[in-house]
């Protein structure tokens, strides 16, 4: 039974903090150097102090996260951060637009219970680096900086309805334009039957985490290790919880990015190419992203980019997959990211950490033109029933297989853990 309640969210006080614009920034993993530096400077109460701290000249290797827990409790005491008095669920709406057409991703925010024997699956593979440093910042600030990101089914739309005919008709208590000019909302919801109403829907769900990876495995690491050093515990404590956004997968709204891949470094001829795969000369970035996203609807197949030009791979036959991909479910092997490492990547000898990864084709592009990259691959996103099916079966997608959109917000909601 998948367990999640109404927590008390610590949030900025709208009347020491007038432009949230200011304040709020997006996820620290999504975060570059030069936006973690322009962060810094829009404001100093902005969210990246906490979320992201940066290391100075003369720090100790855990000197950020000491600064991190510092400015929190200053922020709290100087009541720039003020506490909910009543337990709430939040209502999260997010209004943006893709190519023109403009789109609305409903979702809420409560905290959810880590292993209370529900069933949530996980889709991605994690790394050690990063969950080492959110562990030394969750361990620091004692609390969720950010929530992960949960994919339930409504296909009647309780949650939604719930807030159409009764909670929409109240005026969010944030509400903030972010820098790709997506709009965030946050309500509040305290009644006790609607909120009964909602945890009785995701009781016996099935979930997915699309995003926050790590931060889960951090929450479970944070509350063993709390575990550990008492005597006995009521499950209640607020470390056996992980503040969760969850939104419905059956939704037309949410949507999914490919990461596509720029590799740095390339030893060898990319002739090896037409052995597998059916090369086409493409004149733009606008004909490749139509003709790609064409040959995506039955077959593999990715846009390569060098100073030559930009090129569409199209895989001959699906049988080769089997052939040559050993590990892993059916599921697993058709993934496209796992077919361009197979069959391109792992035979150029590229390595990990040669590669970075955009959901931007102009970024692409524009690294190669600079020689910062010898050559970027475009994919197709992933689709939901792939990612269903992947979790479903156990297992990971490669890193960087899954870019959802938009992204939530740092610094809407805490959730305190001590």
């Amino acid at each position: 039974m998948t367990e999640i309640k109404p927590f008390k969210a610590v949030h900025y006080n709208p009347e020491k903090i007038h432009d949230f614009s200011h304040v709020v920034c997006p996820p620290y993993d999504v975060i570059s150097p030069p936006q973690q530096e322009a962060y810094h400077n829009a404001s100093p109460y902005n969210f990246i102090h906490i979320e992201l701290a940066k290391d100075k000249a003369g720090d100790d290797k855990n000197q950020k996260y000491t600064r991190a827990r510092e400015t929190f409790e200053h922020w709290l005491k100087d009541g720039v951060l003020i506490q909910d008095e009543k337990p709430c669920i939040y209502y999260y709406r997010q209004e943006y637009k893709i190519q023109g057409e403009r789109h609305s991703r409903m979702g809420f925010i409560s905290v959810m219970k880590l292993e209370s024997g529900g069933k949530i699956f996980p889709h991605e593979n994690t790394h050690a680096s990063p969950k080492e440093d959110r562990f030394k910042l969750l361990s620091s600030v004692g609390a969720n900086l950010s929530p992960i990101f949960v994919c339930f089914s409504d296909r009647e739309r309780r949650v939604e309805k719930i807030f159409v005919t009764h909670v929409s008709l109240t005026k969010p208590f944030i509400s903030v334009t972010d820098q790709d000019g997506v709009k965030h909302m946050v309500w509040r919801l305290d009644d006790p039957a609607y909120i009964n109403e909602i945890v009785g829907t995701l009781s016996h769900q099935t979930l997915f985490i699309a995003d926050g990876h790590h931060r889960y495995e951090v929450a479970q690491e944070y509350q063993r290790a709390k575990i550990s050093r008492m005597e006995k515990t009521t499950g209640q404590e607020p470390f056996n919880y992980v503040m969760t956004y969850f939104t419905n997968i059956d939704s037309r709204d949410l949507k999914i990015f490919p990461l596509h891949r720029l590799v740095h470094r390339i030893s060898g001829s990319l002739n090896f190419l037409e052995d597998h795969f059916r090369t086409d000369r493409i004149k733009s970035r606008q004909e490749l992203l139509i003709l790609l996203a064409k040959a995506g609807q039955n077959e593999h197949a990715f846009g390569l980019y060098t100073k030559e030009g930009i090129v569409l791979l199209r895989l001959k036959n699906k049988a080769l997959i089997d052939k040559f991909i050993k590990d892993g479910s059916k599921e697993f092997r058709r993934l496209d990211a796992t077919i361009l490492k197979y069959f391109i990547l792992d035979k150029l000898g590229v390595k990990s950490e040669e590669i970075t990864y955009t959901k931007d084709i102009n970024e692409v592009i524009a690294n190669v033109d600079a020689g910062d990259a010898q050559a970027g691959f475009i994919l197709n996103p992933v689709k939901i029933p792939q990612l269903k099916a992947v979790a479903l079966n156990g297992e990971r997608m490669p890193p960087k297989t899954t870019y959802f959109y938009p992204k939530l917000l740092s610094g809407l909601t805490v959730h305190r853990v001590v």
